[in-house]
């Protein structure tokens, strides 16, 4: 559970990295500018980590299906090397997406339109300025969607779906309570993330707006990111510990806390 809780950590980490310094460099500097090679590698890393994610999510699920309904056999099926398996084939699955639709998309004509209206350049922004027909990169990126993005998402829903049913099976509070500490942070970040992703990539033309796709665009390379760490480890039994310590009325709490 906890190594494709580090892939998580190491994607999110990359979003960041991605396009977070080159976004403050253009909102608070003079020249709102980017280099064609440095569009085409943050273009990359958006399709390469988005693919990426999407499909951790899903192993993440079947993770937690057999941590919940198969919970005497975990060790035996969860084994280092299907671990391993399953992050390398995630990992791929974001390479193939990105070396598909990276180059179809710079490739498209743009007579002489220069100006992207968005803060960073992923594949909605540079569509738009395009002046050629766009379908065929449209219709490719849809069609890509449903292995990257349909796939992983109906995984997770069955997955999720034999959970609810083992959980409802469950006689005592205390073993409803772990099954669901277990879950219900994976359930926010997949919601927060696939919101965001269907929204954006599996809309007929592009039908968001500019302004829209500028909000989630920041919506899921800084606030999502942000967010998961904090998601994740508040479910955590000796981070919830540490945290009721700190924020206790009891001013002795605090001063333990701080010595230690």
């Amino acid at each position: 559970m906890y190594f494709f809780l580090s892939n998580l950590s190491l994607l999110d980490l990359c979003y960041t990295t991605s396009s977070i310094p080159r976004m403050l460099v253009n909102l608070w500097g003079p020249h709102k500018t980017i280099t064609y090679v440095g569009c085409v590698i943050q273009l990359f890393a958006f399709l390469f980590v988005g693919g990426i994610e999407c499909i951790l999510l899903s192993v993440m699920a079947y993770d937690r299906f057999v941590a919940v309904c198969k919970a005497l056999h975990y060790l035996t099926i969860m084994q280092p090397q299907l671990c391993l398996q399953l992050a390398a084939f995630a990992w791929l699955s974001g390479i193939a997406n990105s070396i598909l639709m990276s180059p179809l998309t710079m490739s498209l004509g743009r007579c002489g339109h220069r100006r992207i209206n968005h803060f960073v350049c992923e594949m909605p922004a540079i569509i738009r300025i395009s002046c050629v027909d766009t379908g065929r990169v449209e219709g490719l990126a849809f069609f890509l969607a449903i292995p990257i993005v349909l796939v992983p998402l109906t995984t997770i829903l069955v997955s999720y779906g034999f959970i609810a049913s083992a959980v409802l099976r469950i006689q005592s509070a205390a073993g409803r309570q772990k099954a669901f500490n277990t879950c219900s942070s994976h359930l926010v970040v997949v919601s927060l993330f696939y919101s965001t992703i269907i929204y954006m990539y599996m809309q007929p033309g592009n039908m968001a707006s500019q302004d829209q796709g500028k909000f989630l665009t920041l919506f899921y390379c800084l606030v999502t990111p942000t967010l998961n760490p904090f998601i994740y480890t508040l479910r955590n039994k000796d981070v919830k510990g540490a945290t009721r310590k700190v924020l206790g009325k009891d001013p002795c709490s605090l001063l333990d806390a701080g010595g230690h």
